[in-house]
């Protein structure tokens, strides 16, 4: 089982906006509402390629309502704690001539609240994944990924985690399955301007010295790169399309790899599934189908064989 956390979920608001002008009145020509949150949005895409998950973290008030509410409909299991007070962050994205961003902060997560999640770690067994996923409320301590997954560790649950700075390189040490940093987190982390794959396949390998198993680079439109335990580095480019919503495709790409490894233990495969995957997602309005993922992924491998 694939269990994913998300500590700061979203109620994500999309509105499209011609011609978005500060100060004034502007109508939406369309809106759409989504659960919104690194974990969620891995789990997700888990489910509809066909995996067991069940999503974590906390909710609080209507909005929170409304997110589990979500995604159960989208077939993935919940496990969320509710939150006494507060409510769930709003999070409104307007897409008009620039896409401008208003995230909430949403409701602070108590030290008991931890605690309950901390515990629920027990239903957890060896040959499970969790997944951390994304940023944690100010009111969490950013020890909090890395004492999850030494918790984790120690009960031979394989660990994923996509996060910044802090949050990611406390999981390091606890000897992690999969990190998944893009270009500007793993920038960040060691100082450096990542401009080609050969760039991030390099500071891959530091960050794969200092504990992680394997590590997954995320490129955008210049690809992927993968340095992995076998002591391998595969570098993949990106499928060629018109991106429409870029929202979701590092989080689509971590799933896709870890549904294409689950099943056949490849490391190119996965990478080359989760490059569709990401691709699927940032081609598209929401996250990607399947059958999305799989004609991509299609086309994609076609296309390679015949060069």
């Amino acid at each position: 089982m694939i269990y994913t956390v998300t500590f700061n979920c979203a109620l994500d608001c999309v509105m499209s906006v011609k011609n978005c002008r500060a100060g004034e009145v502007n109508r939406a020509e369309s809106e759409r509402v989504f659960a919104g949150g690194k974990g969620i949005n891995v789990s997700r895409v888990l489910a509809e390629l066909g995996a067991d998950t069940e999503a974590a973290g906390f909710v609080a008030g209507f909005t929170g309502s409304e997110v589990e509410r979500l995604v159960k409909a989208a077939g993935v299991k919940t496990d969320f704690i509710r939150l006494k007070s507060g409510m769930t962050r709003i999070n409104v994205k307007i897409r008009s001539d620039v896409e401008t961003e208003i995230n909430g902060s949403g409701a602070d997560v108590p030290p008991e609240a931890v605690g309950e999640l901390i515990k629920r770690l027990d239903k957890l067994g060896e040959g499970d994944m969790l997944v951390l996923a994304g940023s944690v409320p100010a009111s969490v301590p950013l020890t909090i990924y890395g004492d999850m997954a030494e918790i984790a560790a120690r009960k031979g649950v394989n660990v994923v985690a996509d996060a910044e700075g802090e949050l990611l390189l406390n999981v390091l040490p606890h000897r992690p399955f999969l990190v998944k940093p893009n270009r500007q987190e793993i920038g960040e982390i060691f100082g450096a301007d990542i401009k080609t794959r050969s760039d991030a396949a390099q500071y891959a390998l530091k960050m794969r010295d200092m504990g992680a198993r394997n590590v997954l680079v995320s490129l955008g439109s210049d690809g992927a790169v993968l340095a992995c335990e076998n002591g391998k580095i595969y570098e993949r480019s990106a499928p060629e399309g018109t991106v429409i919503n870029p929202v979701g495709a590092g989080d689509s790409m971590t799933a896709g790899f870890i549904a294409a490894y689950l099943k056949r233990g490849d490391y190119a495969y996965a990478l080359e599934r989760g490059i569709c995957a990401g691709s699927a997602c940032a081609f598209s309005e929401d996250l990607p189908t399947r059958a999305a993922t799989d004609k991509i992924y299609s086309e994609y491998t076609n296309s390679a064989s015949d060069k």
